[in-house]
């Protein structure tokens, strides 16, 4: 089990849907509302995994995991998104994210992070 999982996703009702997916791994699960509030949520949790979403109205999620992997290069990032474009899947990877899944397939999160 995992000690700390953290997701940063703006909209409230997706955010507790993912929680309800992923609770049973982890010991803890944090949550944020922006990306901009990411990486200091990350340091203070310290997370193994971040599941971020995308589009959020401060920062989006591909900005907020270049700022955590440029000072937490051990960060293990899991982007999620509705979008499954290879040009989405290439910024994740650029950003530093090490896994990618569409929101319609949250239960491969479990497959992943488990």
């Amino acid at each position: 089990m995992l000690q700390n999982l953290l997701i940063v996703e703006d909209n409230p009702s997706m955010r507790r849907l993912i929680k309800s997916v992923v609770k049973d791994l982890a010991v803890s699960v944090h949550e944020c509302e922006d990306g901009a509030l990411a990486l200091a949520a990350y340091e203070a949790n310290c997370p193994e995994w971040i599941l971020m979403d995308v589009e959020m109205k401060e920062k989006d999620g591909f900005t907020a995991t270049r700022e955590i992997m440029a000072v937490h290069p051990e960060a293990k990032i899991l982007i999620l998104t509705k979008y499954g474009t290879a040009r989405m899947r290439e910024e994740a990877q650029k950003a530093g994210a090490c896994e990618y899944v569409l929101k319609e397939n949250l239960l491969t999160i479990r497959q992943i992070i488990h």
